[in-house]
């Protein structure tokens, strides 16, 4: 397989059932994480948040524009700003969606830049210096 340049990753993954199961082991994990949990409007079921997730990055990474045609322009530091997201959120976050990647144990050409992506996305959404955490 060629280095997938941007949006080819789409079709080099696969398409539509890569970021499902992505977006599946990610939320695995985020389902037992009490720090991220109180950041979801509905912790008991996240399908909404899984669904959204995983249309916003088949789109993301060159697959059909459904997330847009649903929701509008992604505005992703907009959508989060009503939660607290600071270091640890973000951390925590961070820490599943790559153990995602790794337990899915995609080749380089195409970790690598999911990797890229994820670590630049979680640190753009932090908006608090504290997040939900209060001591």
């Amino acid at each position: 397989m060629s280095e997938p340049e941007g949006t080819a990753l789409y079709d080099a993954v696969g398409g539509l059932p890569f970021f499902e199961a992505l977006v599946d082991r990610f939320y695995a994990g985020v389902a037992t994480d009490d720090i991220l949990l109180r950041l979801y409007p509905a912790p008991d079921d996240l399908r909404d948040a899984r669904r959204k997730l995983t249309l916003f990055l088949a789109q993301y990474w060159g697959g059909p524009p459904t997330y847009s045609e649903e929701r509008g322009h992604p505005a992703l530091r907009i959508r989060h700003a009503p939660f607290a997201i600071g270091p640890l959120e973000r951390d925590r976050w961070l820490h599943h969606m790559l153990a995602a990647v790794a337990d899915l144990d995609p080749p380089t050409e195409v970790r690598r830049p999911l990797e890229e992506y994820l670590t630049m996305a979680a640190g753009a959404l932090v908006n608090s210096d504290e997040g939900s955490v209060s001591d």
